[in-house]
């Protein structure tokens, strides 16, 4: 495939163009390039009988159309090009002219100078410029230069070679019944037991444009093991590892490895229990009396108005009644038979088969399945998903159900990146003046009293203002997952909801005037919806 061309044509009788018919479907003469080399080289011309021209070249098919420009000799014109950077200034293209038949032919170094002499000076495609003027190919593009894209690298990453979904939820026997006794909840390990591995971060590399100018990656994140007691980390830092057998929990982004505190029951014979790791009770927990643990607590058999607080899970095979007293509160998630007259805490989810005149609060979902699968008083709230079979009572008893995000916490979530932009406005104001006393002092400028002393209370101001950014920072990064977690909150029915049961999503609510089957409540503009589920 060969595009057409053109040349001059000088003569003292006036100026004429050679029209070059393309080749193997190449692209024919451009109207509009004829027209700008002509401009370019002086060389004057009617337009409509250029157009006309070519039109007519194009149609005659001759492989040479010679066509007359005017009546006016000319100078010879010299094999030349034209340069042509992309806007992105990733790329170089060049189209060569031929010369007029007694003009002088273009040599690669000139245009390698030219090239230089633009500053383009990255990506060069010397050897292709070479072999390209030794085989001229005109009015075609050459690609001259090319820049380099940068690699943007990825941020480290841990795999965890443990199960830490915090959305875990117990099996569904076939008689509809929840299994609370196979839950696969713990995490068993070994010694010697590959517990986590660090994949450092990639920096990727620069790239250039045409002009040398560098493309930085973008930013990627470090990242770091965290880790408790019974682990070792390599030397390199990448790979933790269990130093003793028992079981392996993620708590608050950090792996620790524990033993578990086996006992029958929780009474009298005990006492209250406080204990660094998880914790087995292989019957009842007695009223009154508390289980404290770091890790779990699961229990075989009941809880009757006691309190279970958990940085990890809690299970409870028979269930709890809290007797108005009882309380339970799990970083992770909570699994028990059933809920009764108690306060109900979890970072995670909550699975029961009914809940009845409870309090209770799940950080993500709440799952209410089984026979019964009802929820009937008190009030229920988490942060995503309410899935329950039966919803309040044909007796009217007053029950709430929650989902959202708490309208307090979306109003600490604005007002901490308020403080962050204002601790940020005040550092970069006092970090230049800091640069400039410190630069005096290298120098060997002693400074009065007065301004060592502001000196040193802008250095201490500097200081608190960047951990106050570093703890807002880290708090608004748990309220920004909360606020994503919710925004599709919803409450899901598969049996009936009764009439008089109050329904909150975030900062609305509604109150169901009549009984309904199969319905799911979202919000939607500004207010709780009904849907069938």
């Amino acid at each position: 495939m060969k595009n057409g061309y053109f040349q001059l044509v000088c003569g003292p009788q006036g100026t004429g163009l050679k029209v070059f018919a393309p080749k193997d479907g190449g692209e024919a003469v451009n109207v509009k390039e004829v027209m700008e080399y002509l401009t370019r080289n002086q060389i004057p011309y009617d337009t409509p009988a250029l157009s006309k021209g070519l039109q007519n070249a194009a149609a005659s098919r001759q492989e040479i159309y010679l066509l007359m420009l005017n009546r006016e000799a000319c100078k010879e014109v010299n094999e030349s090009y034209s340069l042509l950077a992309s806007e992105d200034r990733m790329s170089v293209i060049v189209r060569f002219y031929p010369a007029s038949e007694n003009g002088e032919s273009l040599k690669p170094q000139e245009l390698i100078r030219d090239l230089t002499f633009k500053r383009i000076t990255y990506g060069v495609r010397r050897n292709e410029i070479f072999d390209f003027l030794s085989h001229v190919r005109y009015c075609t593009d050459l690609q001259a230069a090319t820049g380099k894209a940068p690699r943007n690298g990825s941020d480290a990453r841990i795999e965890y070679y443990f199960q830490t979904d915090k959305k875990a939820r117990p099996t569904l026997k076939e008689d509809g019944s929840v299994d609370f006794f196979h839950l696969n909840t713990i995490n068993h390990c070994k010694k010697g037991d590959v517990l986590a591995r660090l994949y450092p971060e990639d920096r990727g590399e620069a790239g250039s444009t045409v002009y040398g100018e560098k493309i930085p990656p973008r930013e990627v994140k470090a990242g770091v093991l965290h880790y408790g007691r019974n682990i070792s980390i390599s030397e390199d830092k990448t790979v933790l590892t269990a130093e003793t057998d028992g079981h392996v929990m993620l708590v608050e982004g950090s792996v620790f490895v524990s033993d578990v505190l086996e006992v029958e029951n929780v009474d009298t014979s005990t006492g209250n229990l406080d204990y660094e790791g998880s914790v087995r009770i292989n019957g009842n927990v007695c009223a009154n009396f508390e289980v404290r643990a770091r890790g779990d607590i699961e229990v075989t058999g009941i809880v009757e108005g006691a309190g279970l607080f958990a940085g990890g899970n809690i299970i409870i095979a028979r269930g709890m009644n809290g007797m108005a007293k009882g309380e339970l509160q799990a970083g992770g998630n909570i699994v028990a038979k059933f809920l009764e007259n108690a306060r109900v805490s979890a970072g995670g989810s909550v699975s029961t088969e009914s809940i009845l005149h409870s309090r209770v609060t799940a950080g993500t979902q709440i799952v209410v399945t089984g026979k019964r699968g009802f929820i009937t008083g008190g009030k229920v709230c988490a942060t995503s998903l309410i899935q329950v079979k039966t919803l309040g009572s044909p007796m009217g008893t007053d029950t709430v159900v929650e989902v959202g995000m708490d309208p307090l916490k979306k109003a600490r979530l604005q007002e901490l990146q308020k403080q962050v932009t204002e601790s940020s406005r005040m550092i970069a104001q006092i970090q230049p003046v800091l640069a400039a006393l410190s630069k005096k002092m290298a120098q060997g400028v002693k400074l009065r009293p007065d301004q060592l002393k502001g000196f040193q209370e802008m250095v201490q101001q500097e200081k608190q203002l960047k951990e106050i950014v570093a703890n807002n920072n880290e708090e608004l990064t748990g309220l920004q997952s909360v606020l994503q977690e919710s925004s599709g909150a919803k409450v899901e029915v598969s049996g009936e909801v009764y009439a008089g049961t109050k329904i909150c999503i975030s900062d609305v609510s509604l109150v169901v005037k009549e009984s309904m089957r199969h319905c799911k409540f979202k919000k939607e503009q500004g207010d709780v919806k009904m849907s069938a589920l």
